[in-house]
């Protein structure tokens, strides 16, 4: 599991010229899905999210976690993070799971990110054709990857 995080002062997801969510003051969340990710990706993908420091304090310092500044979250499906651009000119996407699999996967992250004392968390449309606005605070972009890189 993949999740390419950005601190922000707002973010939203658009459909048809609709809104469909929004947050304030916190976190835009990334998410990608392998057909191999199990609850234990999720788990350190969310424990990670939930407590990582990456909100300034009044010195200035990156010591405060979401939870800390009572932030919002939105997270939206990305299989795209699992593209393979290493070979020829289009990605591929083979490492990305398939969609019946990850929309369960997806589903199931969100579900267990809703259990954390987060003041408020949007998802997008799974599947959609979203138009994501993101104001980068900072900026701050991070990943985060549950798979072990050696």
């Amino acid at each position: 599991m993949r999740a390419v995080i950005q601190r922000v002062t707002a973010s939203e997801v658009r459909i048809n010229n609709e809104t469909v969510a929004k947050i304030g003051h916190g976190l835009n969340v990334l998410l990608g899905i392998k057909d191999d990710d199990t609850e234990a990706d999720m788990d350190y993908i969310i424990n990670k999210l939930v407590n990582l420091r990456i909100f300034e304090d009044e010195d200035g310092k990156m010591n405060r976690s979401i939870l800390d500044e009572e932030g919002e979250l939105l997270v939206v499906s990305q299989f795209t993070l699992y593209g393979d651009c290493r070979k020829g000119r289009r990605p591929g996407f083979t490492r990305s799971g398939p969609v019946d699999v990850a929309e369960k996967k997806y589903a199931i992250f969100v579900d267990k990110l809703k259990r954390q004392p987060i003041k408020k968390i949007e998802t997008g449309v799974f599947q959609a054709e979203m138009e994501v606005l993101i104001v980068n605070d900072g900026p701050v972009t991070l990943l985060l990857d549950s798979e072990k890189v050696f």
